[in-house]
C-alpha cells in the first residue's frame, strides 16, 4: 500500500464511489468485517432483496416471529446460498448466552454475526432489536480491495449502526458519504478510470 494511504483495518464501512458501476456494488454500503493480507470479507448492508425472512425460514421449518415483512438482504455475490445473521447481542434472547458466545463472532461493539442454525432458530423466535439476515457475502482476494481503494473506488467511514440497520437503505449511502464530509451531490454520476470524467 502506498505510504500516503493509512493501513486498512476492519471493521469499517466501505462506501462505493459513483464510478463503481457493478450492479452488485453500485452505491453500496459494505460492512467490512475482516481484512488480512490474504483477502477481505464483508456484507453489503443496503441491498434488501425481494425475499422475506419469513419466507426463507419457513423452508427451514423455522417460525419467524419478527416483523412479517422484514426482507432478507443481499450480502454479496459470493455463496448467495449462505446465510449470515448480523444482530444486536444485548437485545437478543438466548437460552444460554454463554454458549452462544462460542457460535457467534463479535464484529463490532455490541454486534455479532452467526451462521449457526441453532442461533438462527432462537433469534427467529425472539428477534433482537437490530437484526439482518444476509444472503451471500462480498469477498476480495489477496490485495484486491487495497487496489480498488487506491484507484478511489471506495470511501472509508467509521462503522455506524444507524447505517447498518438503516430504515431507508437507499438513503444509507448518501448519509454515509456525508458522514466523512463529502457532499454526495458534488460527486459525478458517472466517472471512469479513477475519477476522470468520461463521455463514453
Amino acid at each position: 500500500m502506498p505510504k500516503d494511504l493509512a493501513p486498512l483495518e476492519a471493521p469499517t464501512l466501505l462506501l462505493a464511489m459513483p464510478q463503481v458501476q457493478d450492479p452488485f456494488f453500485h452505491r453500496s454500503v459494505v460492512f467490512l468485517i475482516e481484512h488480512t493480507d490474504d483477502g477481505s470479507f464483508g456484507l453489503i448492508a443496503n441491498r434488501p432483496s425481494d425475499i422475506g425472512v419469513a419466507e426463507i425460514l419457513v423452508g427451514m421449518d423455522i417460525e419467524w416471529k419478527g416483523e412479517p415483512s422484514l426482507p432478507a438482504y443481499f450480502g454479496g455475490p459470493v455463496q448467495p446460498q449462505l446465510g449470515t445473521v448480523l444482530f444486536d447481542f444485548a437485545s437478543a434472547q438466548f437460552e444460554d448466552p454463554k454458549q452462544v458466545e462460542d457460535t457467534t463472532t463479535e464484529v463490532h461493539a455490541g454486534l455479532r454475526i452467526t451462521q449457526h442454525i441453532g442461533d438462527l432458530t432462537q433469534l427467529a423466535g425472539q428477534p433482537s432489536q437490530r437484526f439482518r439476515l444476509f444472503l451471500g457475502y462480498a469477498g476480495w482476494g489477496e490485495g484486491q480491495l487495497v487496489r480498488e481503494i487506491e484507484r478511489n473506488d471506495w470511501l472509508i467511514a467509521p462503522v455506524q449502526q444507524e447505517l447498518l440497520f438503516a430504515d431507508d437503505p437507499d438513503e444509507a449511502w448518501a448519509t454515509g458519504v456525508r458522514s466523512v464530509g463529502v457532499d454526495p451531490d458534488s460527486l459525478p454520476s458517472w466517472t471512469q478510470d479513477g475519477g476522470e470524467s468520461s463521455t463514453n
